[in-house]
């Protein structure tokens, strides 16, 4: 059985399917993971960490000189300093630079649902059912061109959350990841909170790095 979780709030007894979007955010990353509950790949599930490997690797070749222990690794891979610079200087969101964010926002969310054991479907390399990743419209002359200067900032709070939601998502993926390999089940519950926690992270990274959007995310999931 498969259930699609975005953030909030539409549950069924046979699946549960949320929107990806909170409401009153109109202008957010949405993010929609189709998490498998049922007759899951056990096997797979325990070696998860090794088999995700190959395509970790791939992702991290994007900005190899950022994954040293003195830099954002992190933040490795996006185009962040060109969009700054285009929408303060020229209050212009590239259109080669939105595409490209997206896509590895994209792909780095695959990736995200893999390793936390949400799906048993390897990460592709380009857009599948699993994960979906949607853009809020980006009108760059709507967003204010001196914010990028302190988004950073005014992101701290969220940053603070959101290290909160890291460490609660991790222990629900060590005991969803316990339940996987010896049921074959994943507890839906477990699931709200390990994708609430990846919607979030996509808002905040949505805000404050890729600066889609002037609308300051929520703190909750």
């Amino acid at each position: 059985m498969a259930a699609k979780y975005g953030i909030s709030t539409v549950i069924s007894k046979v699946s549960a399917s949320l929107s990806g979007k909170l409401v009153g955010m109109s202008n957010q990353i949405e993010t929609q993971i189709d998490v498998t509950l049922t007759d899951r790949n056990r096997l797979t599930a325990l070696f998860r960490i090794i088999l995700v490997v190959p395509i970790a690797i791939f992702i991290a070749s994007f900005a190899p000189g950022q994954l040293d222990n003195n830099n954002t690794g992190w933040a490795a891979g996006f185009f962040i300093l060109p969009v700054a610079l285009s929408i303060v200087f020229r209050q212009a969101y590239p259109s080669y630079l939105l595409a490209f964010n997206e896509a590895f926002i994209s792909l780095s969310t695959r990736v995200d649902a893999y390793v936390l054991v949400l799906t048993d479907e390897y990460p592709s390399l380009e857009e599948n059912d699993v994960v979906s990743v949607t853009f809020p419209e980006v009108d760059p002359k709507s967003l204010n061109r001196y914010l990028p200067l302190v988004k950073w900032l005014l992101a701290i709070p969220l940053y603070i959350v959101g290290i909160i939601y890291i460490v609660y998502s991790f222990f629900l993926t060590i005991f969803a990841w316990a339940n996987v390999v010896v049921t074959g089940e994943y507890p839906e519950w477990c699931a709200q909170g390990v994708v609430g926690t990846i919607a979030y992270w996509n808002r905040v990274t949505g805000y404050a790095l890729l600066m889609v959007t002037d609308e300051y995310p929520t703190f909750s999931l």
